[in-house]
């Protein structure tokens, strides 16, 4: 009887700390929220990311470093993954690549983006687009690439910033 009660007992304190720990976490995650500008009402939230996503793709369709560095992650950590290239992990080494991109004037290439779709939390987001890259002539024949990009971005404090940019070929015109 008495190692019934013990049993009891120990499954009675233990619900009470993983009641109290689940309530412990739920209250940080609230906090944390607030201080990550969870004010904003969710439409408020979702509308800021968009213009956050779309500045950003502006950036690179008008080849503005100085407005696309400011889409970037504020904590240095931005990865960039494209096909058959090693990953980037830093906003220097995403802004060296976009440089060197950015600095090619003589393709005339152009970028041509469109947000698929979202998702949205509180203090991260992903977004799904689609970019059609296009240069008039590529060894003397017009070359294109439809591609797939995800990017994640993360709030701190009340703004959107882009953390990852994944880009995934889907046609080429020519390999």
């Amino acid at each position: 009887m008495r190692k019934n009660c013990l049993s009891s007992l120990y499954v009675f304190i233990g619900t009470i700390i993983v009641a109290s720990g689940m309530a412990f976490m739920s209250a940080c995650q609230s906090d944390q929220g607030k201080q990550s500008g969870e004010s904003m009402s969710r439409q408020e939230n979702e509308d800021a990311f968009k213009a956050t996503m779309q500045k950003h793709l502006d950036a690179v369709s008008n080849r503005d470093l100085a407005t696309l560095k400011s889409t970037l992650s504020p904590d240095g950590q931005m990865q960039l993954i494209l096909p058959q290239t090693e990953i980037t992990n830093t906003v220097d080494e995403f802004m060296k690549y976009h440089e060197d991109w950015f600095s090619d004037t003589a393709s005339h290439w152009t970028f041509d983006a469109k947000i698929l779709n979202k998702v949205v939390s509180d203090s991260m987001g992903m977004a799904i687009t689609e970019i059609v890259y296009r240069e008039p002539a590529r060894n003397g024949e017009p070359y294109s690439n439809r591609m797939i990009v995800s990017y994640d971005l993360k709030k701190y404090g009340s703004n959107w910033y882009v953390i990852k940019d994944h880009a995934s070929s889907i046609e080429k015109s020519t390999d």
